[in-house]
């Protein structure tokens, strides 16, 4: 097992998740080099942009973060992103393995509108983000304009 269900890892998901915890991002990372065993890194609450500055990029992490935007001036919507980062310069081997082992994640990290697949701390700006998040809602009380 790879130990994505770990206590501490649901605690943090349940953080995020939670309309009455700050928290709105953790960091899910291989516990070491080799295997696949995953260890909860970090959480925070400074957004994306946060998030994305502690992502290492000789690593490849998982990540799940809580994005609020406005639809409108009368009304917000709260999303949730799933991210599989694979660094620039991760070795090959994880890479590799990575499509094989996100399935415990995805399994953890359950409920997301989208899942974005970084390689770059730019893959993570938040309106791209947002975009992608009103598409997957349906609805989008902005004309179309993002």
């Amino acid at each position: 097992m790879s130990g994505a269900d770990a206590p501490d890892i649901l605690a943090a998901y349940d953080a995020v998740r939670s309309d009455k915890d700050e928290t709105n991002w953790l960091i899910i990372s291989y516990a070491s080099a080799v295997g696949d065993k995953l260890k909860l890194s970090e959480t925070g609450t400074g957004g994306l942009s946060e998030l994305a500055d502690k992502l290492d990029p000789s690593q490849a992490q998982y990540a799940y973060a809580r994005v609020e935007y406005a639809n409108d001036t009368e009304s917000k919507r709260v999303k949730f992103v799933l991210i599989v980062w694979i660094g620039e310069s991760t070795k090959v081997m994880r890479k590799a393995r990575v499509s094989i082992e996100s399935g415990a994640v995805k399994k953890v990290l359950g409920h997301h509108s989208i899942q974005v697949d970084a390689r770059d701390k730019s893959d993570l700006d938040e309106k791209d983000i947002v975009v992608r998040l009103r598409k997957a809602g349906g609805a989008d009380y902005n004309g179309g304009r993002g």
